[in-house]
């Protein structure tokens, strides 16, 4: 059986992607297609918070694309010696806050140490965060999205717990997304199976899935990666069939084959 999963391939570098993977072990033919596109701005803004740790109580991060901004950052060869020789080090003598492993291991990556990346979703890692953090100490810093949910900021606040967002990047459909639907629609036919990622590629796939599908899309099982995606899933009227238990290859994996099997979720 097929299954269209709506997300970025992982980097090619490291091999095959996880998720194809682990759906291979359960004899799924699975295939990716991008759906976002990113567009990044106030780098500068950014690299200036980053330039005073002192005046932060620490770091919150809930999506890769953050810390690709970052990555974006020190690229430039003064910035990247700047972090290396000391703001580096002053960061990693305060709390970097993650949702995730994939969050968590960029976070690795330009030195720091992530803590709450078991979290798995906003949620929860706002009640974590407000669990070690004190009410009125130094802001956290939060750069994130134009499209991030309000549900961490909001927490925090009503525990009096201060966080500094600063927007930097844009969610866009990935240019390439229409004609890619269609073209593995009209090849490989209506799938068993398709995994939304998050709530952005609800919004910007299912109006074309719909249209490719026709009638035929009662017979699709529909996936989402976890509880948020699932709750953008339902707002915009599409049945739920499984959530993954976690939102990992081997989480969603062992969900859609319940699901395809009868076993419900």
């Amino acid at each position: 059986m097929k299954v269209l999963l709506l997300k970025d391939p992982k980097d090619q570098d490291s091999g095959p992607d996880p998720y194809i993977k682990e759906l291979g072990l359960y004899s799924l033919e699975a295939t990716l297609i991008p759906v976002l596109s990113f567009e990044f701005s106030s780098l500068e803004s950014l690299f200036e918070k980053l330039s005073h740790p002192e005046c932060y109580g620490g770091l919150v991060f809930t999506s890769p694309r953050a810390l690709e901004a970052i990555k974006l950052c020190l690229k430039d060869n003064s910035k990247k010696e700047a972090w290396s020789k000391s703001l580096k080090q002053m960061w990693t003598m305060k709390p970097t806050y993650v949702v995730g492993k994939a969050t968590a291991s960029l976070v690795e990556e330009i030195g720091l140490t992530p803590q709450g990346e078991k979290c798995g979703n906003a949620e929860k890692l706002a009640e974590y965060i407000c669990s070690r953090e004190t009410p009125n100490s130094s802001a956290l810093l939060f750069p994130c999205g134009a499209l991030k949910r309000e549900v961490l900021p909001t927490v925090l606040r009503e525990k009096g717990v201060p966080l500094e967002g600063l927007t930097v990047y844009q969610t866009t459909p990935h240019p390439d997304l229409q004609q890619a639907l269609s073209t593995h629609f009209s090849q490989q036919g209506i799938p068993a199976s398709v995994v939304f990622f998050s709530p952005s590629g609800v919004k910007f796939c299912l109006q074309h899935i719909q249209k490719l599908s026709g009638d035929m899309i009662n017979h699709i099982k529909f996936a989402a990666i976890g509880p948020t995606t699932a709750e953008a899933m339902g707002a915009a009227g599409l049945p739920v069939s499984c959530t993954a238990e976690t939102p990992t290859p081997q989480g969603l994996a062992a969900a859609i084959h319940r699901a395809l099997h009868g076993h419900g979720c």
